[in-house]
């Protein structure tokens, strides 16, 4: 079979997949360029893991059509699988076998001989940081070294594409951060990644466009920083030296920046998300007038920052609703 040129990675129109009488996604568009990390964000239940099944021909869609490399998912199945791997959100590893006894096994189911099974897992043991670990049994291993091998696992043949579905979710930020670098080398050797992923930093640290999926549908793409532009220049935190100045403070800061000013928790602070459009020197500008103004109403400051929006103040903006981390995804 001849193998289709194209630049894109994943193109996909209008996919849908259906569980009974729940659409769990509901007409999914997406090109990804080949050879980037492409950031697939959204919280639980907004159809990432669904979409990414469909698109590893694991799921049949329903409706709509995509291709991987210029093979259709349903129809050319076979060359799709031959050139992509999946890491999904639980480690898909016996947990029985030691790290190498692992990875010498599915090299060996994928078509290595002994000798070269075994080199395989060495080179993957030692380039994630495993070597020590290789002869203990994986049930033993913590949580940032399972997600590592489990990535390792995914890489025994090394595919053009990788779907990494919340790799990092419940790790600690030191393991985050360990399979961060790992998705950047896969990367720079040549393999496009597709993240699914609940959290911003995590995309705006590894992926050079992002789409936001919520209940099913893309409701935005773009860069990082294009998504950050499109709800607001980020957030004016100020904290106040006394809370009994805050109804002045609040009234003030409303007036002076013309956007919600929000009561923080606590008794002192106020948080408000600065005007979309706004470039770094005019949010800058913005806080400085706003500190200014607070000073001259006689109103004491103890510390203010401004900082980029969070993924709840992101999400709030383009869904009217914030994330629901405790919203779970139909399963098939």
């Amino acid at each position: 079979m001849s193998t289709p040129q194209t630049d894109l990675a994943i193109a996909s129109s209008g996919l849908i997949k259906n569980f009974g009488r729940t659409q769990a996604v509901r007409g999914i568009d997406l090109e990804v360029p080949a050879g980037v990390v492409y950031g697939v964000l959204g919280p639980n239940g907004a159809g990432k893991t669904t979409a990414v099944r469909m698109l590893s021909t694991l799921l049949r869609p329903d409706g709509g059509e995509a291709t991987v490399f210029g093979h259709d998912i349903v129809r050319e199945a076979a060359a799709v699988r031959a050139r992509v791997s999946l890491t999904g959100q639980y480690a898909s590893i016996d947990e029985d076998l030691t790290g190498t006894e692992n990875l010498v096994l599915l090299g060996r189911l994928l078509g290595h001989r002994k000798p070269g099974a075994r080199r395989r897992a060495g080179e993957l043991l030692e380039a994630f940081g495993l070597t020590e670990a290789a002869d203990r049994q994986v049930k033993n291993y913590s949580g940032g070294m399972r997600r590592r091998i489990d990535i390792a696992a995914s890489i025994i043949t090394t595919p053009d594409l990788l779907f990494l579905d919340e790799p990092t979710t419940g790790l600690d930020p030191r393991s985050r951060n360990q399979v961060w670098e790992i998705v950047r080398i896969i990367v720079a050797q040549g393999t496009t990644v597709l993240l699914t992923t609940q959290y911003l930093d995590e995309a705006d640290q590894l992926a050079s466009r992002i789409a936001v999926i919520d209940r099913g549908r893309v409701i935005a793409d773009g860069t990082p920083g294009e998504l950050k532009s499109s709800v607001g220049s980020g957030s004016l935190h100020i904290r106040l030296h006394s809370a009994a100045q805050r109804p002045e403070a609040q009234r003030l800061l409303t007036r002076t920046l013309g956007v919600e000013v929000q009561l923080d928790p606590e008794p002192v602070g106020l948080t408000a998300r600065l005007r979309a459009g706004e470039s770094d020197a005019g949010a800058a500008e913005q806080a400085s007038r706003s500190l200014h103004e607070l000073a001259a109403a006689g109103i004491a400051v103890d510390n203010f920052s401004l900082g980029q929006p969070s993924l709840d103040e992101v999400f709030l903006t383009l869904t009217d609703h914030p994330a629901n981390p405790d919203e779970q995804e139909v399963a098939a």
